[in-house]
């Protein structure tokens, strides 16, 4: 497993008028993958996807804000989902975590045919002022990369050169980033020029990855730093509270026919589990789960 922290650097180049993120994601994508046990394409595939998850919970604006990214394009690993929040605790998971795919012609994880891009990409955001957003578009290359630039341009008119890399094998994560240019509102022809030209040399799996060579090279003097960590919110108390609405009766025939209820967690793949003697305690009888 890829030991330390991940983190998200942000900053200005190109006199200002170009927004650059480099993040360093290689800790993230390696928990998810031990968590998981995750094959090393559903290991680069979410990786991936918790980098571009990561990239977007930081520009929302409070800690308890959160965010939801899903890929479902019919390829073999089923649906990609990961979420986050403004303080940029990350999770997720991939349907079928175990499936194994030859690596493509050029040795990388076909990303592409774990995702599959006959379906969409959808970014849910919930700022917690009363007003959630919802937008989608259709999957336009399955890698993740060119689905959240085609997502950005089309669902919210900003051109963002985007650059996603994970390398994994059957050793684990060892080594995830990403690295995002969106010129601002105004921003004139040479900005853009810049982004789009400048980001080529980090796609296609670009190694050794170091953050600060990278934003050096890119003209930055100073950043923010943020760090990234992999964190679930399931708990044993809402597993209680999701055994509890089921209802006395049923729940406590589950627990009778099953020896247990065990409420399953996919985000960090975690089961809490009832005995009959604890499901009777959270109505009321017996000893306390």
């Amino acid at each position: 497993m890829q030991k330390g922290v991940s983190k998200l650097y942000r900053t200005l180049v190109c006199g200002g008028e170009v927004s650059l993120a480099v993040l360093d994601t290689a800790a993230l994508a390696a928990e998810a993958a031990r968590l998981h046990a995750l094959s090393p394409v559903a290991a680069a595939a979410l990786g991936r996807a918790l980098t571009a998850g990561a990239y977007l919970c930081g520009w929302l604006k409070r800690e308890e804000s959160a965010l939801t990214v899903s890929l479902d394009g019919g390829g073999a690993g089923g649906r990609l989902c990961v979420s986050g929040d403004g303080a940029l605790r990350m999770r997720g998971f991939a349907e079928h975590p175990q499936v194994f795919l030859p690596l493509r012609a050029d040795g990388e994880q076909d990303v592409a045919g774990f995702v599959g891009k006959a379906g969409v990409f959808t970014v849910s955001r919930d700022d917690g002022e009363g007003l959630p957003f919802s937008g989608a578009t259709p999957l336009v290359s399955g890698d993740v990369e060119g689905d959240l630039s085609a997502y950005f341009l089309e669902s919210e008119q900003r051109p963002t050169a985007v650059a996603l890399g994970v390398r994994a094998d059957e050793g684990g994560v060892h080594e995830a980033y990403g690295v995002f240019m969106q010129p601002l509102p105004g921003a004139g022809a040479e900005a853009h020029a810049f982004a789009r030209e400048r980001i080529a040399r980090y796609r296609g799996g670009a190694a050794p990855f170091c953050a600060e060579e990278i934003l050096r090279a890119l003209g930055a003097e100073k950043w923010e730093e943020r760090e990234i960590v992999y964190r679930c919110s399931c708990s044993r108390a809402r597993a209680r509270q999701i055994v509890a609405a089921l209802g006395r009766e049923e729940a406590e025939k589950v627990a009778a026919e099953e020896g247990k209820i065990s409420v399953h967690c996919h985000w960090c793949n975690t089961d809490h589990t009832f005995t009959p003697r604890e499901v009777s305690a959270i109505f009321g009888g017996g000893e306390k789960g």
